[in-house]
Order: structure tokens, then C-alpha cells, then sequence
């Protein structure tokens, strides 16, 4: 079946805008994007008139806690942080998903296709994220790529969950860095001792998941999902990547603005937000919604996120538009919810823009993007319509 949405204003993110075009999907994929004169539509497909309207890439929001921390049912549905150790970088996010998560529809609703699934941040270490996108018939048809990162967290969360309250290490932003460094140091020891011992089975070392998926972090199949709120956290987490090599994104990054252009300097890519949360511990009192088009003037690559649940997902949109009210520019609020979040996550070559050969994750919309009078009509994930205004 064909699907074919004509009319409207096309935001294609990566190739301009189209007014008055067309977007043809066939097979679960985009096969053309372009004038309206230009397509060569199939009689028996099923055609969206979008005229008047807008259509964009489904939106990405990188990092949240969606399936993981389940709405409306308490201790049961949160599976966020193994709070039992310090250092788990094994544990997979993807194993605690619950797909009955009322967030999924909600996040379909609102436009959000992808998303990035991460550990909480009680863990210095806390173990591997995922993307998925919010509908399938099951979790294995909603796997994007997995894992896309390591959870790592500085800060305040590790030091009150483990110091404070189970009183134990880590309980100072010393001992964080430190436990990450240990086990660092011990992943690269276990894969000298896999290189040198190779074709001497008898003396490898014992295989060890908590060491793997950290080895995998250090040849780079992923980079490090760091939260980091406080400039001097960020700048720790920057430390701690080039001492030992590998990729970093932060997270959060509440106070990037102070330091915009190390992170432009150094490449780092920074998930800003929720903008919407209030200053509820000591590491948000720097928090201003103006750090996006902060980032945005110095060059910094930077995606917004809920962190859902903290701030629900379907407020996203909103989230953009408010951080264009402080000064960001359309084009880079369009960029910073969709190709730029696909490019965080590793995903880019499938969803984030409407290209040919890419997923069929296609939002179409009342009015302009990020407006606040703006009603999602119709939400597409891989070619099929999984959301429609006038159902509700």
C-alpha cells in the first residue's frame, strides 16, 4: 500500500523546505520527497491532504526514561537505577521496558517517533541505553539500534543514593571520578589480557559482562551517556573521556552555557533539558531556558529532551518553542528535535529528516511547528498511521 501526503509545507530539515509538495511512502520508507508536479502517485493510494498544514520528520527525544519508569503504577514501574551497587555497567535499559506504557501513545501522539531509553542516574556507571521507536507490535519491532551508550552520572545523584543514603562509596564527586577511573582502568587490563593471551585459551581471563560492555565503550562501538548538570561536572566528565579516549555526549547539561565554547572547541554534544522542570535540587539553580540558543551561537550540536518522566514527553514541541521565545532560531529548534537528536543517538541514516531511503516516521500538523495553538493530525511510524486527530 501507498501512502501519499501532498499539500502543505514541507520541512524536509536537511534539504529545505517544500511548499506545496509531496511525500510518497511505500514499504515502511520515504521513496520521494518533492513537488507536488513531480510525484507520480498511484491511483489506489491512500492520500493525506495537508493542505494548510506542516509536515516534518517524526521528533527524537534522546534521552528519557519511557517504558522504564511507567506512569501511573509506582514502585512497581520503576526500574530505572539498580541502586544495590554502584557500578553496573552490564545491565541493559532495554531489559526493563515495559511497552504498556501509557507514555509510548502519548509520545505518538505528540509527534515523538524515537527515543532514547537510558538508565537512571543513581550509578556512576549505570549500564546501556536504546533507541526505540514509540509503536510496534511488540519491543522487537520497536528496537531502533541497541545500545547507543553508557550511562554514566556525576554529581548528586550518585553521591546521595550510595553516600547518603546507603552509606557507602561513591559519596563525594572524588569518589565518582574515582570508581569510574578503577573500573576504566580494569577494562583496558582485561582487553590487553584477551589481545596478549589470544591463541592461549587456557590463559584468558574469565569472561566478565560488567568488563566487556565498559571494553566496548573503550573501542568506541558507543560513546558515554554522561549527566552532568554543573559546569564543574561537565568539565570532569571531558577529563575523564580524553584520558581514556572515548566518545562523550553530555546529558543534561544544565549549566553548559557557562562553557559553550570548550564543548564547541572539543566537539561534545550536549542533550539540554527538561527546560520545563522546576530548580528542585541544588544542581539546577543555573538553569535558564536560554542555553539552547546559547549552544546554538557558539556551534555547539545539541538535541532537547523531557527526561521523561520528569517532564512528560508529549511536551517536547513545547519545549522548543520555549527555547526559540528565549532566542533560538526555527531552523535550529527544528534541527535540535530531530536530525540532530538521530545523530546523538547513532540513527541518523534512518529517521531525523524526511530524505528518500529513510524510515517513513512522518508527523503531519495543524499549523507551524512548536506553536502552542499547533495540534498534531496525523503521526506515521515506518508507514503506517498510528495516530489520527479525529480518533482521539
Amino acid at each position: 500500500m501507498v501512502l501519499v501526503i501532498k499539500g502543505g509545507v514541507i520541512h524536509t530539515v536537511t534539504r529545505g523546505t517544500i511548499s506545496g509538495g509531496a511525500v510518497i511512502v511505500e514499504g515502511g520508507r520515504i521513496t520521494f520527497v518533492g513537488p507536488l508536479d513531480k510525484a507520480r502517485i498511484p491511483g489506489d493510494a491512500e492520500i493525506i491532504d495537508a493542505e494548510g498544514m506542516h509536515v516534518m520528520p517524526g521528533m527524537i527525544d534522546p534521552h528519557s526514561h519511557l517504558g522504564v519508569a511507567e506512569q501511573g503504577v509506582g514502585w512497581e514501574g520503576r526500574d530505572t537505577t539498580e541502586t544495590t551497587e554502584p557500578i553496573t555497567p552490564h545491565l541493559r535499559a532495554l531489559d526493563a521496558v515495559k511497552t504498556d506504557d501509557m507514555g509510548f501513545q502519548e509520545a505518538a501522539e505528540a509527534g515523538v517517533t524515537t527515543v532514547g531509553v537510558l538508565p537512571g542516574s543513581g550509578n556512576p556507571i549505570a549500564g546501556l541505553a536504546a533507541a526505540l521507536k514509540t509503536h510496534g507490535e511488540s519491543l522487537l519491532d520497536m528496537v531502533l539500534r541497541e545500545p547507543v551508550g553508557m550511562k554514566m552520572a556525576f554529581g548528586e545523584n550518585p553521591r546521595r543514593i550510595h553516600g547518603l543514603e546507603a552509606k557507602r562509596s561513591p559519596a563525594t564527586r572524588m569518589a565518582v571520578a574515582g570508581l569510574i577511573r578503577e573500573w576504566l582502568v580494569k577494562a583496558e587490563n582485561y582487553a590487553r589480557k584477551k589481545e596478549l593471551f589470544k591463541d592461549q585459551p587456557e590463559k584468558l581471563p574469565d569472561r566478565d559482562l560488567r568488563l566487556e560492555a565498559l571494553e566496548q565503550l573503550l573501542r568506541g562501538v558507543f560513546p558515554a551517556r554522561s549527566h552532568a548538570h554543573r559546569a564543574d561536572d561537565i568539565l570532569t566528565a571531558i577529563r575523564l573521556a580524553e584520558e581514556f579516549g572515548y566518545r562523550l555526549i553530555i546529558d543534561h547539561g544544565t549549566e553548559a552555557y557557562r562553557i559553550a565554547g570548550i564543548l564547541a572547541e572539543k566537539h561534545i554534544p550536549v542533550v539540554v533539558g527538561p527546560l520545563l522542570s522546576s530548580r528542585y535540587k541544588v544542581e539546577l539553580r543555573g538553569k535558564t531556558m536560554k542555553t539552547p540558543a546559547i549552544l546554538a551561537e557558539h556551534g555547539v550540536t545539541f538535541a532537547l529532551t523531557t527526561d521523561h518522566p520528569v517532564t512528560p514527553i508529549r511536551l517536547l514541541p513545547v519545549e522548543a518553542g520555549l527555547a526559540m521565545r528565549e532566542g533560538l532560531s526555527f531552523n535550529d529548534a527544528l534541527k535540535a528535535v530531530t536530525i540532530n537528536a538521530a545523530r546523538i543517538l547513532g540513527v541518523d541514516e534512518r529517521v531525523g529528516s524526511l530524505e528518500e531511503g529513510k524510515d517513513a516516521d512522518i508527523v503531519v500538523l495543524s499549523g507551524r511547528p512548536f506553536d502552542m495553538l499547533t495540534r498534531t493530525m496525523y503521526t506515521i511510524i515506518n508507514g503506517r498511521i498510528v495516530y489520527r486527530a479525529e480518533e482521539g
